[in-house]
């Protein structure tokens, strides 16, 4: 591997590891600390739905900013808007605000979160190709997804523990300081290689442009446009299921207030990450085609959120929990590449900001439903059903993998030649 090469992974790397770092010190407490500031199940993750709801908004328009403005430019403004935002969430927390105002801030949270989700991995796909790197794009990804892994590690335990000393509100706090300190990393050395952002001269007519093109490469790919509509009931679930172990890990362990059970969710899902990322080129080379790691996956995926729901010891649902993480981690690099080996590179950001943004919208309506169903039927019914919807995602990903799209045998990732797997099939069905 090239000099170039390597700077850009390390670059990458250390954007992945300062992101999660920050969001990962609230994501082992923050169901309960928005149960602590009054909101009921429903509520909370009502309000989680109108974070998924901001990224339903914004993930296009943040896209187009990412394609025309630039990707560095999009990734410094998430840092300050996602540092704002948690600022806001602290102080809705203090002085226990009405829903109303919960639903406010989590969308403009999903806002500075769309400014991240498909610029920073155009960034690097763009940036490895300008700088001659051949390599499978499932390595870096399964690295990063390792390194990031490691990072949630640190984070969520390290918040779990915060909480537990102090109170709920202190992490987040951690969190919007990390934030700051990423803005200035990034500004001193993100740089758009291999993307020439368009735009500065026409702003509206690229933008249309962009919009235009990401629709026909995008849903109107139908190998990309069932992948995207699988991501609805993954993403939905996934969201619901990573903050609901959070309390029902708790309840399993019989202490109300023990924080650091919650942030420990957290970090076996992150330690999960780690291994999983790291086995990502091995479970893919099990397999003539992409598509049968990630249908696979997700098969026994949703027969560990039915066991989850169904077990009652603390011990068993660790166990569990384990093999969630790493069925998911091992996947998750194998599904990213076959996806970006189908995007041209101009319009990758936004392409990938429409797969985001079908995931979020899964969420804004999968998560009250099943936040409702704890209301009604514990976390332990609200499992099982998320497992039912998780299921419904396996048609789309077999509807992909009967295009028989190149993407699905390729060996090199997005880095190769364009192919025929990114020409237009006419009109959505």
């Amino acid at each position: 591997m090239n000099r170039g090469a390597r700077r850009v992974q390390a670059v990458y790397f250390t954007l992945l590891t300062g992101n999660t770092l920050a969001a990962s010190f609230i994501w082992g407490v923050n169901t309960l600390f928005l149960l602590d500031a009054g909101l009921s199940n429903l509520e909370a993750f009502a309000a989680n739905a109108f974070f998924s709801l901001g990224m339903l908004i914004f993930e296009v328009p943040t896209g187009v900013v990412a394609d025309t403005l630039g990707r560095r430019v999009s990734y410094l403004l998430g840092t300050v808007t996602l540092a704002a935002t948690t600022v806001l969430y602290y102080l809705l927390w203090v002085v226990e605000g009405p829903f109303w105002a919960w639903a406010v801030v989590s969308v403009l949270l999903g806002l500075g979160f769309t400014f991240f989700s498909g610029a920073v991995e155009a960034w690097l796909v763009d940036a490895l190709t300008a700088t001659g790197y051949r390599g499978d794009l499932e390595r870096v990804f399964g690295r990063g997804l390792a390194v990031s892994g490691a990072a949630m590690f640190v984070g969520s335990l390290a918040g779990g523990a915060l909480a537990q000393l102090t109170n709920l509100g202190v992490p987040f706090l951690v969190r919007a300081g990390i934030l700051v300190v990423m803005f200035v990393v990034a500004a001193l050395v993100m740089r758009d290689l291999g993307f020439t952002p368009e735009g500065r001269a026409h702003p509206i007519r690229a933008t249309k442009e962009v919009v235009r093109a990401s629709l026909k490469y995008g849903l109107g790919v139908r190998s990309v446009r069932y992948v995207m509509f699988a991501s609805f009931f993954t993403s939905g679930v996934g969201f619901y299921v990573f903050y609901a172990l959070q309390p029902y890990l708790v309840e399993l362990w019989g202490d109300a207030g023990a924080y650091s059970i919650a942030g420990l969710a957290a970090a076996i899902l992150s330690g999960s990450q780690v291994i999983g990322g790291w086995m990502a080129p091995w479970v893919r080379n099990r397999f003539r085609k992409r598509t049968t790691t990630i249908i696979l996956s997700l098969v026994v995926s949703t027969g560990v959120l039915v066991a989850l729901g169904l077990t009652r010891s603390f011990w068993v649902a660790l166990v569990l929990l384990v093999v969630w993480g790493l069925v998911d981690a091992a996947a998750g690099p194998v599904q990213q590449a076959y996806l970006n080996d189908m995007i041209p590179s101009r319009q990758r950001a936004t392409v990938l900001s429409f797969d985001s943004l079908l995931g979020s919208s899964g969420g804004a309506v999968i998560q009250p439903v099943l936040g409702r169903s704890a209301d009604l039927w514990g976390y332990p019914g609200s499992l099982v059903l998320s497992g039912a919807f998780q299921v419904l995602a396996v048609p789309f990903l077999w509807l992909s993998r009967r295009q028989q799209a190149p993407a699905d045998v390729s060996a090199g990732g997005a880095l190769d030649a364009p192919t025929d797997a990114a020409v237009p099939d006419g009109p959505l069905p």
